[in-house]
């Protein structure tokens, strides 16, 4: 896929509104030790991080679980992990430390400003009915000339995804992410990527660097 066009949108006011409207806390209590993309899409988000964030450095991994997907030869000095499952986020082998917070509560993220070296959001944008005080944050807490990766598939919990994110097809959806870092105002050199693998889950990614 192309990313060749302009696309602007108006969303409606229910545009962040979801099916299940009950707390987060509660639907992600129960630790989920599974992959949310097959491999071939696994590969693709690491291939990324190998591409465009920094072989050391502090990372954040930001609605982290589980898994992180970082290529293993990066020698990083320190991986946060900031999500909503604390199990999930003690099994992950790549996270340092970790902190569980709800960003549909409170978008402000519990660290310093110019914290961290590079950013990652893997198959989770689609969850935040606030993105633009997330990413804003986001901005503060990354280093100036940092990479954001964000990367988001066709797979995802649809009683937790945005009413805007369940709407659009898949080339919007990724429009719907570059207009979000646009928005901001706290990032450039934004680009998207398809990176769908030939066989399987696709793929895709939203790229850009801090300005702070």
């Amino acid at each position: 896929m192309d990313f060749d066009k302009k696309i602007s949108f108006k969303l409606p006011d229910d545009a962040f509104e979801r099916i299940d409207e009950e707390a987060d806390e509660k639907f992600y209590k129960i630790p989920r030790f599974v992959a949310h993309i097959d491999f071939g899409a696994i590969d693709a988000v690491t291939d990324l991080y190998r591409e465009h964030l920094p072989k050391t450095g502090h990372i954040l991994d930001l609605m982290s679980s589980f898994f992180s997907h970082f290529p293993d030869e990066n020698t990083y000095s320190s991986v946060t992990g900031l999500g909503m499952n604390e199990r999930e986020m003690f099994h992950n082998k790549q996270l340092d430390e970790w902190t569980v917070h709800n960003l549909n509560t409170d978008p402000i993220l519990p660290f310093e400003d110019n914290q961290f070296d590079a950013g990652v959001i893997c198959v989770s944008i689609d969850y935040l009915i606030d993105p633009l005080s997330v990413l804003k944050d986001m901005g503060r807490v990354l280093k100036k000339g940092a990479p954001l990766v964000i990367s988001f598939s066709n797979r995802f919990f649809e009683s937790k995804a945005t009413s805007v994110w369940l709407q659009l097809d898949e080339e919007q959806r990724a429009y719907l992410v570059k207009s979000f870092l646009v928005d901001t105002k706290c990032f450039e050199e934004i680009k998207l990527i398809d990176c769908s693998p030939e066989f399987g889950d696709p793929l895709y990614a939203a790229i850009a660097k801090n300005i702070a």
